[in-house]
């Protein structure tokens, strides 16, 4: 394709594919350009750079979020859905937990999300920073729990590149790490569980502990409430 003929759109979708493939380090605006069928010049004339591409496809995937109807549901159940749409993201797209580290990818996209949560914990009696604080609670447990899946697709990736079968490598480290684990009682006791496996976690981790969050968010707003349900400071 000519730069006339390429658009901002399928540069970014294109992005996305290659960094769902390949992660950051697989993105390049050459092999962009070779997915596209385009000249790199072509691409960077419609994004400008690298770090505005990934800011780009970045926001993109924010947009993908479904925010639930606040006039048809609970907090509770309002804040578990953004909950479990933001890990699900995550998963499906795990560079992106790497682009936070590297990478300023704040858009509309994400103001979209951002201003939807503010609103879920106002409708549950939050006030001033106590919302922020509710929301980088629940955000940073999200977070968290998916980068497991995030190591996982990473590592994969790196042992794939220095050639030979990944997942036998892999099986292979893991192998090593079991018998490191089983000289320790508890551990021994876990390992034919599939949390055993690298980078992951019990089952229904993260339903459990956002239940446990979110039962401790309530207990403390319910807290402050005098018996004629209005709240104090």
């Amino acid at each position: 394709m000519t730069r006339d003929t390429l658009t901002r759109d399928q540069i970014v979708s294109a992005a996305v594919e290659l960094l769902d493939a390949e992660g950051l380090e697989g993105l390049n605006m050459r092999a962009l350009g070779k997915r596209l069928g385009s000249a790199a010049t072509a691409v960077y004339w419609h994004v400008g750079s690298k770090e505005n591409l990934i800011a780009l496809a970045g926001d993109r995937q924010w947009s993908e979020i479904e925010l639930p109807d606040l006039s048809a549901t609970d907090w509770r159940t309002a804040a578990m859905k953004m909950a479990t749409e933001l890990y699900a993201m995550l998963t499906r797209h795990p560079w992106m937990l790497q682009a936070f580290g590297s990478f300023f990818t704040y858009g509309a996209g994400k103001a979209r999300h951002d201003d939807h949560s503010i609103a879920v914990f106002e409708m549950a009696g939050f006030t001033g920073e106590e919302v922020g604080q509710a929301m980088a609670s629940v955000f940073t447990f999200v977070l968290g729990n998916a980068l497991g899946p995030a190591a996982t697709a990473s590592f994969m990736r790196k042992l794939g590149r220095e050639g030979g079968n990944a997942e036998e490598r892999l099986q292979e480290d893991l192998a090593k790490a079991r018998e490191i684990a089983s000289q320790f009682p508890r551990l021994r006791a876990t390992l034919e569980s599939p949390a055993a496996d690298y980078g992951a976690a019990p089952e229904h981790s993260l339903e459990f502990g956002l239940q446990a969050l979110l039962d401790g968010l309530e207990a403390q707003r319910t807290d402050r409430m005098p018996a004629d349900g209005t709240r104090t400071s």
